[in-house]
């Protein structure tokens, strides 16, 4: 059985390539996908994601703020932190597993792989 992908992004450029991305992979199914974090943290309490994806610059709510009531709500589940100002933020302020730049979004699936194996 794939396991359950959820993703956060404002741009749904953004969200359509994610998509794209895994679509193509056998082991991993998108289970929703949201625009902003409160959207996110709704959608996650819903349908229980194995792994959370997460913009930080978002409205209503950004990244780093879902992330941290993600990590109270769902301490086991993995999140990361996916943003173009990866570079600036400081992992041990933030409650996520990894930070990867959309700059190297083709390490995306690398991440994805080491954090949540098949």
């Amino acid at each position: 059985m794939a396991r359950r992908i959820l993703i956060a992004d404002d741009n749904p450029i953004i969200r359509k390539m994610l998509c794209q991305m895994f679509e193509s992979e056998k082991d991993y199914d998108l289970c929703a996908e949201a625009r902003d974090g409160a959207e996110a943290i709704a959608l996650a309490i819903k349908h229980k994601p194995e792994l959370i994806i997460l913009d930080i610059s978002m409205p209503v709510m950004n990244g780093v703020q879902a992330a941290k009531e993600l990590k109270d709500l769902m301490p086991e589940v993995p999140i990361i932190l996916f943003s173009f100002y990866a570079d600036e933020i400081n992992p041990d302020h933030v409650s996520a597993d990894r930070i990867v730049s959309k700059t190297a979004a083709s390490t995306l699936m690398e991440h994805v792989r080491q954090l949540l194996p098949v």
